[in-house]
């Protein structure tokens, strides 16, 4: 079939084509990558070539490649025991834990999806994901059952549940992070570990393949409605495959698990890519700088990546060193914007250089990074670092709004081909068309290219707001808010921060004779979203901006010279 689309428009013809990053990569960085099938391939290959090697550490708790496969196998053979089919959704709402590491394989061995939670979310949220992906399976922490998710999943066609402490496996119980009591094991849950030490074997035919979705990773979009990318096996063993053979690092490489394993980054930079590479995964539950240095200190890792904000809160600790660092082959940042003062500072303090990444969950985590070797130059104009270059087989191009790419050094939506962008997002045939037009993912992000490759975001195009690497939809908080008895208004912003490189802002009007003021309006929205979501400044008027057709003018309020 011809391609309808003129030809500036068509990826081949592109100016871009010409990949000029290449010349910024080194021969191991440009070489063919042949990945294993599914994560689930390359831990039988590790636990099979290493199987004594520890792949889960855990304060004091050790697990090998091979306890992991088998412990996993039992998971599995569990969920198909109790009905598992393949292709069934098994949602996953713990933190960094090995409870998280052995439901996610379990469920890939008994041929399930994984829809990874965040652990943050609130009982609204969570319904919203297990009703959409219709999800058989939940494996999540026994508080989270005991305390909301219970009668959450009422009303949801999930059938069976597993629940867990992650106080399992270790016995420092830092209280730092591990503060919580044991709960005694629900009737209608079984206990994730009893089923994994239980030596069920794996059901047989159920191994993943590459085409098949791996993960429904729930984003927001245009609509603000959550929707699910389906990163297929490969999506992810592309990217792995790609960290692996080109970050330089040692032959059984440490990875210390920053990033959260729900999200993309954590999920594929840390667990996938570590998997692949038959190292070690260092988890510690949640961040907590305190327990993260005294784990760099400890297992000495070779590799992390996490937010600007998790290196500015480990910079700001009383207890820092440059010898917490002393360890590291590479240091990556993504999911925030990296500050090029930040980027200096840190190197002159404690020695790494943060190297820059950019990418987003549609396209598998990483698109486009700063190469070992190599370090981000500074646009002059706006002071943006750039957040690296593309790998060899994926091509980003800049384009306007009617999709002709832009010389390079101009603005424009940044789009991006290659073997990371998934297929679509899970049963939305309209949202996939309009992101994916011709498989090409339409970021939504603004920024350009320079003549040698580098790549710099510089906005987004919509008002999609970025906390701390988490994305926040304005409209989401502004539900929440219409909820009030005393809002009559309400418009929703991200304003810059010096910590968390933007926040959420809240303009409101108020009802007619209603009083309340921003703190009781914040904290209102704090019960009823996640920590990250509810706005941190609240500011009441008498009257919002509007256009003449009466809708709220959100950019207006963005621009306000007084916003404190």
């Amino acid at each position: 079939m011809t391609d309808p689309r003129p030809e500036a428009v068509r990826p081949d013809a592109s100016r871009y084509a010409a990949k000029p990053w290449l010349a910024l990569l080194d021969e191991a960085q440009r070489a063919p990558v042949d990945p294993a099938a599914s994560l689930v391939h390359a831990l039988r290959r590790s636990a099979a070539e290493a199987p004594d090697r520890t792949f889960l550490a855990y304060f004091d708790a050790r697990l090998t490649h091979r306890e992991t496969d088998e412990l996993s196998d039992s998971v599995a053979g569990h969920l198909a025991a109790r009905g598992l089919k393949r292709g069934d959704r098994v949602a996953v709402m713990l933190q960094n834990s090995p409870h998280f590491v052995l439901a996610v394989l379990g469920a890939w061995k008994a041929g399930a999806v994984v829809v990874p939670v965040n652990p943050m979310y609130k009982s609204g949220e969570v319904a919203h994901v297990l009703n959409d992906g219709e999800v058989a399976a939940l494996i999540c922490s026994d508080r989270a059952w005991e305390s909301y998710l219970r009668e959450t999943a009422a009303g949801s066609p999930v059938r069976m549940v597993l629940t867990g402490c992650e106080r399992d496996f270790q016995t420092r119980d830092d209280p730092r992070v591990l503060s919580f009591e044991r709960l005694p094991q629900a009737a209608d849950a079984d206990d994730l570990v009893t089923v994994a030490r239980a030596g069920h074997p794996a059901p047989e035919g159920r191994d993943p393949a590459p085409d098949d979705t791996a993960l429904i990773s729930y984003t927001s979009g245009t609509s603000g409605i959550p929707k699910g990318a389906t990163n297929t096996h490969a999506n992810i063993m592309y990217n792995a495959e790609r960290q692996r053979t080109g970050l330089g690092l040692p032959e059984a490489p440490v990875y210390f698990a920053l990033a959260p394993l729900f999200h993309i980054t954590g999920m594929v930079c840390q667990f996938g890519a570590c998997l692949n590479s038959a190292g070690t995964l260092v988890l510690a539950y949640r961040f907590e700088p305190g327990v993260v240095l005294e784990a760099f200190a400890e297992h000495r890792p070779h590799y992390t990546v996490g937010p600007s904000t998790a290196f500015m809160a480990l910079a700001a600790h009383p207890a820092v060193t440059p010898g917490h660092f002393s360890s590291f082959t590479v240091i990556s940042s993504g999911g925030a914007p990296l500050p090029p003062a930040l980027v200096e500072r840190f190197r002159a303090r404690f020695g790494p250089y943060i190297r820059n990444g950019y990418g987003l969950t549609e396209c598998t985590a990483p698109c486009a990074s700063v190469p070992p070797g190599r370090e981000a130059p500074v646009d002059p104009v706006s002071g943006t670092l750039a957040v690296g270059v593309p790998g060899p087989d994926t091509v980003v191009r800049i384009v306007d709004d009617a999709g002709a790419e832009v010389p390079f050094g101009e603005q424009g939506e940044i789009v991006v081909r290659g073997p990371q962008v998934v297929p679509g997002y899970w049963r939305r045939p309209d949202a996939t068309a309009e992101t994916f037009p011709g498989g090409e993912l339409r970021t939504g992000d603004i920024g350009f290219m320079d003549e040698q490759g580098w790549l710099y975001v510089v906005d987004r195009k919509k008002d999609m707001i970025n906390a701390s690497g988490f994305k926040v939809w304005p409209r989401e908080v502004e539900d929440v808010l219409y909820t009030h008895p005393a809002v009559r208004e309400a418009a929703v912003v991200g304003v810059p921060d010096g910590y968390r490189g933007e926040t959420v802002k809240a303009y409101i009007s108020l009802r007619p004779g209603a009083e309340t003021d921003p703190g009781e309006l914040a904290a209102y929205c704090k019960e009823r979203l996640a920590a990250y979501k509810y706005p941190r400044r609240v500011e009441i008027l008498p009257e919002l901006p509007k256009t003449a057709s009466g809708k709220i003018l959100r950019r207006e309020l963005r621009s306000r010279t007084d916003d404190h």
